[in-house]
């Protein structure tokens, strides 16, 4: 027989290996004599979970019906089982990189563009309905 038990302490290992501080600082690299390091924003969840059962396993007899009063109304025989599972998900959204040289330290951000458009589209869209409501305020 196959014996199988899901293990919540592998899924909890692997979660920890991906939610490190080598996601958030990449590995540096050097560029024109000064040492990049790149930074993102790493977030994440995880979850399981795992159950047993006994019981009776069974089903109705003939056509699906229970029998008549009096009459045995299920066959079936006592099992039992076990299960679980669990997963977890990581999203890491770069941020920018630091720049080390002689003459010290600078952050340089990344500029995410999939935010940067929506942002604009919203600002455009705000100022034009301001715009639109003064001029039909005036013509009044």
């Amino acid at each position: 027989m196959d014996e199988r038990s899901f293990d919540a302490g592998s899924l909890t290992r692997a979660a920890a290996d991906t939610f490190t501080v080598r996601r958030v600082f990449g590995e540096p690299y050097e560029r024109d004599g000064r040492v990049m390091v790149p930074v993102a924003r790493v977030t994440g969840m995880t979850g399981s979970g795992a159950g047993r059962g006994d019981g009776d396993v069974g089903r109705a007899d003939g056509d699906g019906r229970p029998e008549a009063a009096g009459r045995t109304a299920r066959q079936g025989a006592h099992g039992t089982g076990d299960g679980g599972g669990g997963g977890f998900a990581a999203r890491v959204r770069p941020l920018g990189v630091y720049e080390l040289g002689d003459d010290g330290a600078r952050w340089h951000p990344a500029v995410d563009v999939n935010r940067a458009i929506p942002g604009g589209q919203i600002a455009v869209t705000v100022v034009a309905s301001v715009w639109a409501l003064a001029w039909a305020v005036r013509r009044r």
